[in-house]
């Protein structure tokens, strides 16, 4: 059973997920989170010392398990011999797509953060996502610069970033409507539909 510490603590990283996922860091005051948490700003500096202290837990927190499935993916991949690119960018986009795709109203509201601070028009604020996600994000560039020897290294790296990119509005679900309100995606081909667009990006792009 939980602690009442422990259930603040979660309330607070689960409130901030979400405000910080609509209106983004610098448009999310830290009482509307303590208001919707139930707590106050003692809480917040006890627990975490700051906002952005509270913006750095709640991104380690979303971002753990995707870290861990891409890595353990890539390393799969990278045992077995050199992966073919769809492979690398199948191994990529899943882990961040699942979120989207997961049952109940979590996986939507951690997957709009991700998006949302991945890009956010703070420097500060996109170095803080960087720390969390770079380690993994540079193995993959790495391997798919081995990957695709007829591109430099730019090209390989240029594609790279617009990939992130798109995912990201995907998960910030920027993109799921087409203009006139419909649909653009049906959920259950999302990671399908993505993939094979990249690919055929990657191939087709960065060809010398």
């Amino acid at each position: 059973m939980e602690t009442p510490v422990e259930s603040t603590r979660e309330r607070l990283l689960n409130v901030a997920e979400q405000r910080f996922g609509e209106g983004g860091y610098e448009g999310t005051s830290l009482r509307a989170i303590t208001v919707a948490a139930a707590a106050n700003i003692a809480a917040v500096n006890y627990h975490f010392g700051s906002k952005e202290a509270l913006l750095r837990a709640a991104v380690a927190r979303a971002m753990a398990p995707i870290n861990t499935e891409r890595r353990r993916r890539l390393d799969q991949l990278e045992a077995s011999g050199l992966p073919a690119p769809e492979q690398l960018i199948r191994a990529f986009i899943e882990p961040g797509l699942e979120l989207v795709l997961r049952r109940g109203e979590r996986g939507p509201v951690v997957a709009r953060f991700i998006g949302r601070i991945a890009f956010d028009p703070s420097q500060r604020i996109r170095e803080l996502y960087a720390a969390e996600s770079d380690p993994v994000e540079k193995r993959y560039l790495a391997a798919l610069q081995a990957a695709l020897p007829h591109a430099t290294p730019e090209a390989v790296a240029f594609g790279y970033v617009n990939m992130l990119g798109l995912l990201a509005l995907h998960q910030s679900q920027a993109l799921s409507r087409a203009p006139g309100g419909t649909e653009i995606e049906d959920p259950g081909k999302l990671a399908e539909n993505l993939i094979t667009f990249l690919v055929a990006a990657f191939d087709r792009g960065l060809r010398s």
